[in-house]
């Protein structure tokens, strides 16, 4: 029973419908409530959140009379259906369209009633269910990549032509994807292989960033660019990655007898990954184990101001997703 259970929701993970970010017991998109410390759900920018229950798993399972439910939003209001906010009769919640100022404690508190058969003695329950939901959206993907080449010397205008030209050939490489080069720098250095002596050769980094100029042309009108922006940079990496080692595969195919002056150096080229947030955004992997790869939105108290990974303290700050420090 356990194995058909965890294929179904493998399956259903697969077939396209976003697997909740959550602490609390869920199933297929249903987050149910926990009395004691509040669960926290995590809600993609612009998409809607899970159905939160107002109840815990065990108690859907049994008989209830006379249910009612109250919602209190992050206002500490009493949240009613409206455009983006949808309550069923049964308790259950959902937020379209999920943004920033969304986030925080959402609390329902759940009353019925239990009849004792003998003496049809009524006696009022109630459960309180509290819920952490937060904003997040993916990071930005950009790369440092790092590769060598070899040189006759160290000294003469060759290098930094040479330089000049390999940058023009990335960049004209992802033109169409909105992505560049950008911090490109090298330094020349010698270098003593065993069993080949001493050999020049040029140390070249630089990072592929995935906000050409217009690069906003590519979003098509789209919410969630950094999906695109991110498949883009995807790509960038792939192509980038395909011409050094094309660049071996020439060289050991066509000149393995006399090697030019200026050649890729074989299995140097390294690839890191950087992750960067929007602003009012941040990483917090202590906070925010079970979304450590999210950028969440930075909670009271703290703001980002440029696309850096954390969200810093302002005590000042009252609302979810600052990017400023007033």
């Amino acid at each position: 029973m356990r194995t058909w259970v965890l294929l179904s929701a493998v399956l259903w993970c697969l077939t396209g419908v976003r697997c909740p970010r959550s602490t609390l017991f869920n199933t297929k998109g249903f987050i149910y409530g926990k009395t004691g410390q509040p669960g926290k759900i995590y809600v993609k920018l612009h998409q809607n959140s899970p159905v939160l229950i107002c109840m815990d798993f065990k108690l859907s399972k049994k008989e209830i009379v006379d249910p009612t439910y109250l919602w209190i939003g992050p206002n500490e209001k009493t949240l009613t259906g409206n455009n983006r906010i949808n309550i069923t009769k049964t308790g259950q919640l959902m937020v379209k369209d999920f943004l920033e100022p969304l986030s925080g404690l959402y609390t329902c508190t759940l009353s019925y009633k239990t009849v004792k058969a003998e003496t049809q003695e009524e006696k009022t329950v109630k459960k309180r269910y509290d819920f952490m939901v937060f904003a997040y959206r993916e990071p930005d993907y950009s790369y440092q990549m790092a590769v060598r080449f070899t040189t006759k010397s160290c000294i003469g205008r060759y290098n930094d032509v040479f330089f000049r030209v390999l940058k023009k050939i990335l960049d004209n490489l992802m033109s169409d994807l909105s992505c560049h080069v950008i911090e490109p720098s090298y330094k020349c250095h010698s270098v003593e292989i065993p069993e080949h002596g001493l050999i020049h050769e040029l140390f070249i980094a630089f990072q592929v960033n995935p906000f050409a100029p217009g690069w906003k042309g590519a979003c098509n009108g789209s919410v969630d660019c950094e999906d695109i922006t991110n498949r883009n940079i995807l790509q960038a990496r792939d192509r980038i990655e395909e011409f050094f080692w094309s660049q071996a595969y020439i060289f050991y195919h066509n000149f393995n007898k006399t090697l030019p002056a200026m050649h890729f150096v074989d299995h140097s080229l390294q690839v890191v990954r950087l992750d960067s947030c929007r602003p009012g955004f941040g990483k917090d992997e202590s906070l925010h184990s079970n979304c450590a790869s999210c950028c969440v939105v930075c909670s009271p108290a703290t703001f980002s101001p440029d696309v850096d990974v954390t969200c810093q303290t302002c005590v000042s700050v009252l609302i979810y997703g600052a990017k400023s420090c007033p």
